[in-house]
């Protein structure tokens, strides 16, 4: 009986695959921050609005970097679940 997932994070390989895109749009996101920065005007009304973008950005920052870890996570906990059931098949083939 092959199992059929419920939802797309019912394996580690789609829930990475999940954060793989949620990294590429944070990190669009902050590009496109960055240049709207850089567009910005130092003038008064502007300034306000210039260090609103420089929060975002930082906020961004940090989402990138969390987000960044969560796939490391998620890669290392894949690469233990292949490294367990490779052993484990191999034990089964050697007590066959």
């Amino acid at each position: 009986m092959n199992y059929q997932p419920e939802t797309p994070f019912d394996n580690i390989e789609s829930a990475l695959e999940y954060v793989n895109y949620l990294l590429a749009a944070t990190q669009e996101a902050r590009t496109q921050i960055e240049t709207e920065i850089d567009r910005a005007t130092d003038i008064k009304p502007a300034r306000r609005r210039k260090e609103a973008l420089r929060l975002v950005s930082y906020k961004l920052a940090r989402l990138v970097s969390h987000i960044a870890k969560s796939r490391r996570i998620l890669n290392d906990l894949r690469t233990l679940r292949r490294l367990l059931l490779d052993e484990r098949h191999k034990s089964v083939r050697v007590d066959q």
